[in-house]
């Protein structure tokens, strides 16, 4: 009989390559996952792992195991959340991972309605870019995961095995110095007038999304600058050091000092989403986590 607790101790020895770090991500002995890590193998009557000095790895069925794994602690939660609210417990856990301007433009508000409705739920959050967030999820790491993508890009990613919640449609807007030439245009600018600026780009995605935009507009950017840090990218090109494509939730919560913002052409727009597994979004605390998040993106 495989016990959750033994396949918790296996992804981690799968992620960290040793009993011992596994151990320190645990909050254990490394005696403790040994013991552990046998007492599995014994379960399944095969071996799961190949010990060679200093190196460790899966063997054919460890790997398989692992690759399952995500799925059933998923679901095993799923049935504890659920059970435990079918028997009338107040309480409840939601691991929740975000991008960073979701953190701050829709998280805060999200969650603080969650504790006012709720306050036995407990909820704790980490930031992650998607696609790390998106793959943090379907390995059973979180509970919700916070998203985006750029409909049409190429290589857009597929939600098809996921419960998806469209949150809103997030226009690029274009920031420039405050005595750029065309800081003070009323109307929108077209990218292909940015062209011989210095560029700041911002998140991975991002970065790779402005770099199609630009080369569809006919050039390519020359990018000076690289940060995942928006109010970095807001102090770099209020500093004069360039320009910038940014997501405007990414500006609901940083003043562009001594920068301007532009509305852009042609629109580009990214689809925010709150994403979950089919079994988890059926767990209260999970479920009422994702109708805050929705509400939170109304306002």
């Amino acid at each position: 009989m495989i016990e959750a607790r033994h396949l918790r101790v296996l992804r981690a020895v799968a992620a960290t390559g040793s009993f011992s770090a596994a151990g320190r991500r645990l909050g254990c002995t490394q005696p403790a996952v040994s013991q552990q890590m046998k007492a599995l193998e014994a379960s399944v009557g095969t071996p799961l792992l190949v010990r060679g000095g200093r190196e460790m790895r899966l063997t054919q069925a460890g790997e398989a195991l692992v690759r399952h794994a995500g799925g059933i602690l998923a679901g095993l939660t799923a049935a504890e959340e659920e059970v435990a609210a079918i028997a009338g417990l107040r309480a409840g856990r939601v691991r929740l991972v975000s991008f960073p301007s979701g953190s701050s433009a829709l998280v805060p508000a999200a969650l603080a309605a969650l504790r006012a409705a709720h306050p036995g739920t407990r909820v704790s959050l980490e930031e992650a870019e998607p696609p790390a967030s998106v793959d943090m999820l379907r390995e059973g790491e979180c509970d919700v995961a916070l998203a985006f993508r750029y409909p049409g890009a190429p290589g857009v990613e597929e939600w098809d095995d996921l419960v998806v919640r469209p949150l809103l449609t997030d226009r690029l807007v274009g920031l420039v110095p405050e005595r750029h030439p065309l800081a003070a245009r009323s109307g929108a600018v077209g990218i292909g007038e940015l062209a011989g600026e210095p560029w700041i780009a911002g998140c991975p995605r991002c970065r790779g999304r402005l770099v199609e935009v630009c080369e569809d507009a006919g050039f390519t950017p020359r990018i000076d600058f690289a940060t995942d840090d928006y109010p970095a990218v807001v102090g770099l090109v209020g500093a004069g050091l360039g320009v910038a494509v940014l997501p405007q939730l990414a500006l609901e919560s940083v003043r562009p000092r001594h920068a301007r913002v532009l509305t852009l052409e042609p629109a580009v727009r990214r689809e925010v989403v709150a994403l979950t597994l089919p079994d988890l979004a059926q767990v209260p605390a999970v479920a009422a986590t994702l109708e805050q998040l929705g509400h939170a993106a109304d306002r």
